[in-house]
């Protein structure tokens, strides 16, 4: 099943720390939520975005992760981090 795409949101403010602290750009925060390759429940009223992106250099695998407060208009960006443990994190469809 393709995760539908989020093409309006906001930032927390904690989201803004997290995502500087992490070093992750707006702009690949925004790619990842309007190319989704996973979308699921995390607990009621939060979701978990993610897609595999290629970065750094020499180039390497990451899996950004994106949480967001859905149960609000727009939804809101909590927190967001790459990780190279896809594997831990993706999930396998049935």
């Amino acid at each position: 099943m393709k995760a539908e795409p989020i093409h309006e949101y906001a930032i927390t403010p904690h989201g803004v720390f997290e995502m500087a602290r992490r070093g992750l750009p707006e702009d690949l925060l925004r790619w990842v939520l309007e190319h989704p390759e996973q979308r699921y429940l995390g607990r009621p009223g939060r979701e978990v975005v993610q897609a595999k992106v290629t970065m750094g250099a020499p180039p390497k695998l990451y899996l950004v992760r994106v949480f967001l407060d859905v149960d609000r208009s727009p939804p809101e960006v909590v927190t967001a981090y790459r990780t190279s443990k896809i594997e831990k994190y993706w999930r396998e469809e049935p």
